[in-house]
């Protein structure tokens, strides 16, 4: 927790460090968040540690806001994102009054997501808060399809990777056509859903750098869109993930893979790394 406020309060007032971002179940026991997402009855435990957790999440949202830096919270798997949701919009309802300040990150695999969306956009618009969404296609489909499975729930999992592609995509035209009250983090390494944005945003006439519309893709990954963007006046911000070995390097290796799933672009890192170094080859001569 104090390393993740000390990471808060150093964005502050620095122009370089746009957002904060953290993993929510580093702030809370699984097995309660699990409880209290609906697999049982909560019992006196869970509760408590549920207390615990929100606490925990209040205290980071409130040094997001005393220092006037977005920040946002990661998504998880599915058995633990029931009550991650209630909480991160209840930190929107209180600290997003004036513009949005809290993120929650919605996982466009997940086939419910769109409807999810379209009810928080209605709670913004009702109790008069600002939404922040954070876009991904997501990180854990073969283990949430796996556990499902095995314990013979419904798969929460889209169908087919068009279909997350399709709501993905309509999730950011959605959130765009409410952009009033919506501010958008758009994470992917898919150069049809930079584009697709971009072209949304030229459609209706809005500034190229919006300070509501964000484009992001991993540090080290997919430069040719965040440069090309940025060179184009978008805003861009490079995520960049920092902890112990253990728990960095599984976190990288399930973006790689969720990268080099984007259909038609299986090695594209590899092929645009040699292009740019026979440039630069071609330009000593």
């Amino acid at each position: 927790l104090q390393e993740t406020l000390r990471a808060v309060i150093n964005a502050g007032g620095n122009p370089d460090i746009p957002f904060a971002v953290f993993k929510p179940t580093a702030f809370g026991n699984c097995e309660a968040l699990e409880i209290l997402s609906g697999s049982s009855v909560p019992d006196r435990n869970a509760i408590e540690e549920g207390e615990k957790f929100r606490n925990r999440i209040d205290q980071l949202c409130q040094c997001a806001f005393d220092n006037d830096v977005p920040i946002m919270i990661d998504a998880e798997d599915t058995f633990y994102q029931n009550f991650i949701d209630q909480v991160v919009m209840d930190m929107m309802r209180k600290y997003n009054y004036k513009r949005a300040i809290v993120f929650n990150t919605y996982q466009m695999y997940r086939h419910d997501r769109i409807g999810i969306l379209e009810a928080d956009i209605r709670s913004a618009r009702e109790e008069n808060f600002f939404l922040g969404a954070k876009f991904v296609r997501g990180a854990y489909m073969e283990r949430e399809r796996e556990r499902a499975r095995k314990l013979r729930y419904p798969d929460p999992i889209q169908p087919d990777k068009e279909s997350t592609d399709r709501d993905y995509n309509l999730a950011l035209k959605i959130s765009l056509d409410n952009v009033d009250i919506v501010s958008i983090f758009n994470g992917t390494h898919n150069e049809f859903s930079s584009q697709y944005l971009a072209d949304l945003m030229t459609e209706r006439k809005m500034d190229t750098d919006d300070k509501r519309v964000w484009f992001s893709q991993l540090y080290g990954m997919s430069e040719h869109i965040s440069f090309n963007m940025a060179a184009a006046g978008f805003n861009v911000a490079k995520y960049v993930p920092y902890g112990p070995v253990r728990f960095v390097l599984p976190y990288l290796m399930r973006r790689v893979e969720e990268n080099s799933s984007v259909k038609g672009q299986t090695g594209r890192e590899l092929a645009l790394i040699k292009k740019e170094r026979n440039r630069r080859k071609n330009e000593d001569r």
